[in-house]
């Protein structure tokens, strides 16, 4: 099957203007583009008001600040999106868990 006919994932990162999180939302673009190189077409910012940080996967909430009680955590990040656009991906180190859970 050729890319256009099954277009890659679409990321977007909306992030508070107020709160000057562009830097936060660009360094998590950042990171999820260099993970994802192959299996992600776009990584977008969404300058958003009122605090807002949300991450969605094609339209699909992966994370709210709010709702989540605060930033993501890289790792856990990571992990939802390759859960939904690469389950059988290996993520490395950041796959695994703190010896505390082991």
């Amino acid at each position: 099957m050729s890319d256009l006919a099954q277009p890659r994932p679409r990321v977007e990162i909306e992030y508070c203007t107020q709160c000057r999180w562009l830097l936060r939302a660009g360094w998590v673009a950042q990171e999820l583009l260099t993970t994802f190189a192959e299996e992600l077409g776009e990584v977008a910012l969404k300058p958003g008001q009122g605090g807002v940080f949300c991450v969605k996967l094609d339209g699909e909430l992966l994370c709210d600040r709010k709702a989540d009680g605060g930033f993501p955590d890289l790792a856990v990040l990571k992990q939802r999106l390759r859960d939904r656009i690469a389950p059988e991906r290996d993520l490395g180190h950041s796959e695994r868990k703190p010896a505390a859970e082991n």
